[in-house]
């Protein structure tokens, strides 16, 4: 009871104790409180150029508070988050006002863990289940129920789950059950340069159908196997998955007869690594694998689903197997992945993507005839992506796929990257790229082909200073046509950096959309608190992270990020 008042007595009282009471306070374990604050703001302004005016409310934010406690075994958080007076343009209208977002409680020893409330999740690569978070994206897709984990040995991890999904400041109405499992085999067949891991996973959704004789079960049942081994610098794994037959429940309650067909997914990956060279190459099947955690998407008028559009409700986790490029003009023809069935009309007909992507990195050795003084780094990425082979027909709707062959290509990209770097202070870096885009197919207009060129050179002044200048320029045969664009970076010490950027469509046909896409910011850096301020234009399209997208619309105006853990 003593220590109990202690706790609750003022600061200015405590500091009066004796030091013998003040030792025992000091040694007393309370536990720790640690988490982040991260807030995205911008001011939309008009820009008569571009003939874009400001939304009802200029100026939105998104702004998220996570505290974490812990002590000893247990930990338990809260996350609040606050959309004032709104989210920022296109994400989920779900997320609205001020609100707690998430909260949980855990419970954690060497071989046993226990969560309740809100969690994250991934079963293997994630194709059945992957529950995450990213707010540069608007995706919080956590459950919110209960989760166990159990590892009775180093060598096997078991995992089962229930929830049910977040969407917005609310749950999907389905009800997610999940059992994961993962096998080390290696100390069972007394490996010694190898590692072989086995793993399985099971993920339900239910939810009740109010329809007369439902042509599936209300408990939608979704396996997946996989299997991991490297042997010295080797590795390889492979993954399967499948998805029982599924529908799709529109606005009215009625059938959709994009998903009346079971779902698979087949990934494959293997490489070499050793020092100086590196090889890896992926691929991926997937038909029919869209699987949301409720079957009716929400609607927010004009056709629009939340589902669909916000990256909403959606238990698979699928994304771009193409490489994530840093130039700006690279990125205004990225692909999405094409798990879903869609028709769009009797030219255009899909049921999922085949493809893959194989990466080859290689350095040439110092004082070598390629690699100088200095070395020379080389990476070369080939991506290409295809429709499913096979038979489609549109009204009545229906597809009969073969599981090997490629159909109509949607989209490739080759690209060769060289770094070199020159003497101690100068670092140079040279790009090509080759995309194919076949927009009809992915978003409606015109096939295009583009030829992409970027060059870099970095001066570093000192360890923390540095200067770094980039030109790029992309011939296009079609859609925007050629575009060509600079950034100037500056980095003055470990706390201060500064920017300019800008890139133009030069080439559109139309002398009006002939714009320059320009912007300048910076940003502080002190501890763990960065803050950024910037104002610019954003060109209307697709933002990616990791290989997943959300659509922006064109905007120009003044931003703010601040960002910061305790």
């Amino acid at each position: 009871m003593k220590k109990l008042l202690l706790l609750l007595l003022p600061l200015s009282v405590v500091g009066s104790l004796s030091a013998q009471e003040n030792d025992s306070i000091q040694k007393k374990d309370y536990g720790k409180v640690f988490g982040g604050f991260e807030s995205n703001s911008q001011w939309y302004l008009n820009d008569k150029e571009r003939g874009l005016s400001h939304p009802e409310d200029p100026i939105r934010s998104n702004n998220y508070l996570l505290v974490n406690y812990q002590i000893g075994s247990f930990s338990a958080g809260v996350q609040v988050e606050s959309y004032e007076p709104n989210a920022l343009l296109n994400y989920n209208p779900g997320f609205k006002g001020t609100d707690l977002g998430t909260y949980y409680a855990s419970y954690k020893t060497s071989k046993f863990e226990a969560t309740a409330g809100y969690f994250y999740e991934q079963f293997g690569s994630g194709l059945l289940l992957r529950a995450w978070e990213d707010r540069a994206l608007g995706i919080n897709t956590a459950l919110r129920g209960g989760r166990i984990l159990y590892r009775p040995s180093d060598n096997v991890r078991l995992t089962a789950l229930y929830g049910r999904q977040r969407s917005g400041f609310d749950v999907a109405h389905g009800d997610v059950y999940g059992f994961d499992s993962d096998f080390n085999l290696s100390k069972l067949f007394k490996f010694e340069s190898s590692d072989l891991s086995v793993g399985a996973s099971y993920v339900g959704r239910y939810e009740k159908i109010d329809l007369p004789d439902p042509p599936v079960d209300e408990l939608t049942n979704a396996f997946a196997g996989r299997v991991n081994f490297i042997h010295n610098a080797f590795y390889a794994s492979g993954e399967f998955n499948y998805k029982q037959k599924d529908v799709l429940l529109n606005a009215l309650n009625t059938l959709n007869y994009d998903f009346i067909k079971p779902g698979n997914a087949l990934l494959l990956n293997f490489g070499y690594s050793k020092e100086g060279l590196g090889i890896d190459a992926t691929l991926r099947r997937m038909e029919n694998m869209g699987f949301l955690s409720e079957r009716t998407p929400t609607s927010v008028g004009d056709g629009i689903s939340t589902s669909l559009n916000f990256n909403d409700k959606i238990l698979s986790f699928t994304p771009a197997l193409t490489k994530q490029h840093h130039s700006n003009l690279a990125n205004i023809y990225v692909f999405q992945a094409q798990g879903r069935v869609s028709f769009v009309d009797p030219t255009i007909m899909m049921a999922g993507e085949t493809g893959g992507q194989l990466d080859v990195f290689y350095d040439f050795a110092k004082e070598s005839m390629f690699g100088g003084k200095y070395g020379t780094k080389v990476a070369i990425n080939v991506s290409s992506w295809y429709n499913l082979p096979g038979q489609y027909r549109f009204n009545p709707a229906q597809y009969d796929t073969k599981f090997f062959g490629v159909g109509t290509k949607y989209f490739s990209d080759y690209n060769v990257e060289i770094k070199k770097q020159l003497s101690e202070t100068w670092h140079t870096a040279f790009e090509y790229v080759n995309q194919y885009y076949n927009k009809e197919w992915l978003q409606g207009g015109e096939l295009v082909k583009t030829n992409i060129v970027t060059g870099e050179a970095t001066y570093n002044f000192s360890p923390s200073k540095s200067i770094r200048v980039e030109a790029e320029h992309m011939w296009a045969d079609a859609d925007f046509k050629n575009w060509a664009g600079g950034t100037v970076e500056l980095n003055l010490n470990d706390k201060y950096s500064f920017y300019v950027w800008d890139i133009m469509n030069y080439g559109n046909d139309d002398a009006k959309k002939r714009i320059h896409y320009y912007n300048v910011g910076g940003a502080y850096r002190i501890g763990a608190t960065r803050i950024a301020l910037n104002y610019g234009r954003q060109r209307g399209g697709l933002v990616c992270v990791g290989g997943v997208c959300r659509f922006v619309p064109e905007s120009t105006g003044v931003s703010m990020q601040i960002s910061t853990a305790f």
